[in-house]
């Protein structure tokens, strides 16, 4: 696994464990959530990706009617069609506003075009002549302009999202190859350090429990060598008789041997 080797600096202890593991869950929920905000992040990239495609193919062809449009209306208005249609303009027909879209929490900037409804200072171009072909190249070039503010739209929602992408995957990849193996490697650390702490206590325990236990034994003993050389003493004092318990261990002294087999020639 990626990052064995890693784990927090902590104290192992219950309650470090318990805050890991619920680092653990967030990690892992964030990790989770990430993962869908990348996923739907690309399916949207992939959609936009395909318009801009289609903008493009269709631009070529808008560009070139408008151009062919604008030729014919030069030849039949005349050059001087330029500088009329220049002077007659004092605002734009058409605009631009900008919006936002969001998608899975990222913002996307998109472009969309719309015409004024003032009155028009135009409506008498071409009157001469060209009339027919300025209309048919003014409605080119509006068209023209639409395709333009759909691809500027596009493209930049485009570059926008191809950001926000990677940040995610950044993002992604640094909680599952680098948060969460490093979690996991300390609860599995403090862990082995708790479970070699109960050992340790439960040696200790069972220690002191076979200290105690000899030293029971021993004042046991003790109580039972002490009982047993008191009725020593006593039967021996009932006999005329004064020993201790290791003289009467040293020479074997049994006070019903003593008893049964009495020579009366020894004096005490």
């Amino acid at each position: 696994m990626s990052g064995q080797g890693q784990r927090l600096n902590v104290v192992p202890t219950v309650t470090v464990l318990g805050v890991v593991k619920a680092r653990l869950v967030g990690a892992t929920k964030g990790h989770q959530l990430l993962k869908k905000k990348s996923d739907a992040l690309t399916v949207q990239f992939r959609h936009i990706l395909k318009r801009i495609v289609e903008a493009k193919e269709s631009m070529g062809e808008t560009m070139k009617s408008s151009a062919f449009a604008l030729t014919e209306a030069k030849y039949v208005a005349g050059e001087n069609i330029k500088h009329i249609v220049l002077e007659n303009v004092v605002t734009a027909t058409i605009n631009v506003r900008a919006k936002q879209d969001n998608v899975a929490g990222v913002k996307l900037p998109r472009f969309e075009h719309f015409t004024n409804t003032g009155e028009s200072t135009n409506d008498l171009t071409g009157l001469s002549r060209g009339g027919q072909q300025m209309k048919l190249c003014r409605s080119a070039f509006v068209k023209a302009i639409e395709v333009l503010v759909e691809l500027a739209s596009l493209q930049t929602s485009f570059l926008t999202l191809d950001e926000a992408i990677k940040t995610t995957n950044r993002r992604v990849n640094a909680l599952e190859n680098v948060v969460k193996p490093r979690l996991e490697n300390t609860i599995s650390y403090i862990k082995g350090e708790l479970d070699e702490l109960e050992r340790e206590e439960f040696f200790r325990l069972k220690k002191v429990q076979a200290f105690k236990k000899r030293e029971v034994e021993k004042k046991l003993l003790m109580t039972k060598e002490y009982e047993e050389e008191k009725e020593l003493q006593q039967l021996a004092l009932q006999n005329g008789v004064s020993l201790t318990l290791d003289t009467l261990r040293a020479s074997d002294y049994d006070i019903l041997q003593t008893e049964m087999n009495k020579d009366e020639d020894i004096i005490f």
